[in-house]
């Protein structure tokens, strides 16, 4: 009698556990009954930075990808691992269930976006090439280049990081942080930047900062590699001479704003960066030279050239004295009077 009452109570528990355990393995791992993605192969979502899990979740169920959400935050509650969701952008591809939705967010690498930093450029044009690529605010990267602790804590003595972001073509997360993307652009500067030229420029009289400010002004004077040491050498011989280094790129970013052609009452603003008015270097580099254009600086083209003015047609003419210089400015008016 007890073994048939056993028998019995075995086969009520097993009929109740085996369904019951159907179920749950259906509840989390079945595809389909609640991750629909119907009518598509993939669905994609953003998660921005920040997005708290229940966020997360109404984008899932706002673009069709989830039926109900409760399914989700009782599979999570199991397996609380799977509420560790990265900032990016994802494509939910279809058949996949409660557990392996999560599972797909909580493991797949982050997409990358390809950027490019030209040459030259300042951190304004920065902020808004970096801000149309990856999920970061102009604004919120224009506060981090010139946030004190940050600038501190890479040992840049500079009031921003003008200057300092290295010129390339990279690949960076598109949920990067404005910082991630600053130390980034700081340290392949630095990597370039190795103690050998350290020691050049040390020999020149240059700290780090002279110099990507003086490569700044080369890099915004020419595009043409091949006049860069000319330029940096024009530069060099006149602050050897203690004459002021009349750079009009310097007036172009002391007046801010789109580069345009400078008026005569343009050269008397009063900025330190006006180098027609104040002997030296500005204070700060323009934009960020690229590696020609540090090289330069470092490898100027030895000459006595003091002056360089504009061919009218791409280059520039250099003298090396006034008269000289006032000719070639005659022919490079002449120059942009022809049709």
């Amino acid at each position: 009698m007890r073994d048939t009452i056993s028998s019995r109570i075995v086969i009520l528990i097993t009929s109740i556990a085996i369904p019951s355990l159907a179920f749950l393995a259906a509840f989390f791992f079945l595809p389909g009954w609640n991750v629909t993605c119907e009518g598509f192969a993939q669905k994609k979502i953003i998660v921005h930075r920040g997005a708290s899990f229940r966020s997360i979740l109404t984008s899932l169920q706002d673009n069709s990808v989830l039926g109900h959400q409760r399914p989700l935050m009782i599979t999570a509650a199991i397996f609380p691992e799977l509420r560790n969701i990265k900032p990016g952008r994802y494509s939910i591809p279809s058949g996949l269930s409660n557990h392996t939705l999560l599972t797909y967010l909580h493991n797949h690498p982050q997409d990358e976006e390809r950027v490019m930093i030209p040459e030259g450029v300042r951190k304004e044009r920065i902020a808004a090439i970096v801000s149309s690529h990856l999920d970061i605010d102009s604004l919120s990267f224009i506060n981090s280049a010139t946030d004190r602790a940050l600038l501190d804590s890479l040992g840049i003595q500079a009031g921003s990081f003008e200057g300092y972001f290295f010129p390339g073509t990279y690949n960076f997360p598109w949920a990067s942080t404005s910082e991630e993307v600053i130390r980034f652009l700081v340290g392949r500067f630095h990597t370039f930047y190795h103690d050998s030229l350290k020691a050049v420029s040390s020999l020149k009289g240059l700290d780090e900062l002279a110099l990507l400010t003086l490569a700044s002004i080369v890099e915004a004077e020419t595009p043409l590699d091949a006049e860069k040491p000319l330029i940096a050498g024009v530069y060099l011989n006149r602050l050897r001479k203690n004459m002021k280094i009349q750079a009009d790129p310097t007036v172009q970013y002391a007046l801010g704003g789109e580069p345009r052609r400078l008026l005569y009452k343009d050269l008397s603003i009063d900025s330190p960066y006006n180098t027609y008015k104040y002997k030296g270097l500005p204070p700060a580099p323009i934009g960020s030279p690229g590696a020609a254009s540090i090289m330069a600086v470092l490898y100027p083209a030895e000459t006595d050239y003091l002056y360089f003015v504009a061919t009218g047609n791409g280059g520039h003419n250099f003298a090396k004295t006034a008269g000289e210089h006032a000719e070639n400015v005659k022919k490079y008016r002449r120059a942009r009077r022809k049709p």
